[in-house]
């Protein structure tokens, strides 16, 4: 074989894969283009019939309501094609919003509800599958070359829909609940997109590159490293303060709206700014923090923002405040949070990484929101003396207060780790 043939070879397949990594960006901005139609209407919709008050036992039934399903999930993939998965579950999520489009027109509490957990299971679901399929037809060095382009999809497509709701609750005859409609034509166009990959041979499993099977982790091996707790108890302190962030930022939506549109015009720009910020820190700000001060100083900025935020809150309780509150968790964890916890992984041996992770997402996160919904219904409604929203702020302050000494001892952990290594 001449070396002209084996160039042209080599081309062809860079070309190839420049073609199938733009058709997965292009794929991921239309899921969460068509989650973030929804996401808003979800929270507009259970202001709207049940009230912020409904929020936390929500929180709780979405946890509980996730928990069961995913093993289902899991299992389905183990015995059928994950592209046929993916295909199915399109369709049927688009069957679903019909459905829901109707039942919420009955206007209750019980609907906005159902529809919230729906809305939770849909973005779990349509991203794992996402992911899980990029993973299993790209081998280790395509994905590095590729993957944060890929990613990007997702947070372009997050900005992008945010301000699409707002623009056709604002400047058409479209209410809160035709975003259904919007989001089963998306993911139409998303069902094609696919169906156009898969008969274009995009979706070949790459062979020869799947890991040795892990062994299933033992919940006492997590428990005893001591590092790896520490790490587990950071990242389940940051679920004990989202809840509370969320349950303020949504009661302050609902004392300033007084309208279901423009609440969920409000919600849809304000995930395009968030989306925004988040990219903005990715760009700037991580790069440098990891440079000059370290994982660490990227890890605890998100809790110091938290602390000073809602500390601003408690003074001020106003939607701009409440707004600053929400971007100084969601925003940093989305960006200068998540890119400075993934190294904390670097010094662990990978089987005990996947363990620590699989558990930690399976079962420390949901438990720790849960934790945080019942922490929000103490204070709230069963204390015979409860805060309001602004002195909800205090107990955000103990959990930061916790997370940073944690975020401590494990800086401690993780010099001694790396220095014995």
């Amino acid at each position: 074989m001449d070396q002209s043939h084996i160039d042209k070879s080599a081309a062809a397949q860079q070309s190839r894969l420049i073609e199938r990594s733009i058709a997965l960006f292009v794929n991921f901005f239309f899921i969460i283009l068509a989650y973030y139609q929804v996401k808003a209407a979800s929270r507009g919709l259970l202001i709207e019939y049940g009230g912020s008050g409904w929020f936390p036992y929500t929180w709780v039934y979405s946890a509980v309501a996730l928990t069961a399903l995913i093993g289902f999930y899991h299992g389905l993939v183990e015995r059928h094609s994950r592209v046929r998965i993916v295909l199915g579950s399109l369709l049927l999520f688009v069957g679903l919003l019909v459905v829901f489009r109707s039942v919420l027109d009955q206007k209750s509490a019980i609907a906005a509800i159902t529809f919230y957990i729906f809305v939770d299971i849909f973005s779990v679901v349509l991203v794992e599958q996402f992911w899980s399929l990029a993973v299993s037809i790209t081998d280790s060095s395509e994905g590095k070359r590729s993957f944060w382009f890929v990613g990007t999809g997702g947070l372009v497509g997050g900005v992008a829909g945010g301000f699409l709701v707002s623009y056709l609750l604002e400047n058409t005859q479209l209410t809160t609940p035709d975003l259904l409609y919007t989001c089963a034509l998306l993911l139409i166009a998303t069902f094609v997109l696919n169906l156009l990959m898969w008969r274009a041979g995009m979706y070949e499993e790459v062979q020869g590159e799947t890991a040795e099977p892990q062994k299933k982790g033992d919940w006492r091996s997590l428990l005893s490293n001591r590092y790896l707790l520490l790490i587990a108890t950071v990242l389940c302190l940051s679920q004990l303060a989202q809840p509370v962030v969320e349950y303020q930022f949504i009661s302050a939506i609902e004392q300033a709206y007084s309208e279901l549109d423009e609440r969920t015009a409000f919600i849809g720009k304000f995930f395009s700014v968030m989306g925004l910020v988040s990219i903005g820190i990715n760009l700037v700000l991580t790069p440098i923090t990891h440079r000059y001060l370290g994982i660490f100083a990227g890890l605890v900025v998100q809790p110091l923002m938290i602390s000073v935020c809602s500390f601003g809150f408690f003074l001020h309780s106003s939607l701009s405040m409440a707004s600053i509150m929400k971007i100084s968790d969601r925003g940093l964890s989305y960006s200068i949070n998540r890119a400075s916890k993934e190294q904390l992984y670097i010094p662990v041996d990978p089987i005990q990484t996947y363990q620590a992770k699989a558990w930690i997402d399976m079962l420390g996160y949901r438990l720790f929101k849960v934790l945080g919904s019942g922490l929000i219904l103490l204070a709230t409604q069963w204390l015979p003396v409860r805060l309001d929203i602004g002195e909800l702020s205090f107990l955000t302050l103990v959990i930061c207060t916790l997370w940073i000494i944690t975020i401590g001892m494990l800086a401690s952990s993780y010099r001694h780790l790396t220095a014995t290594a």
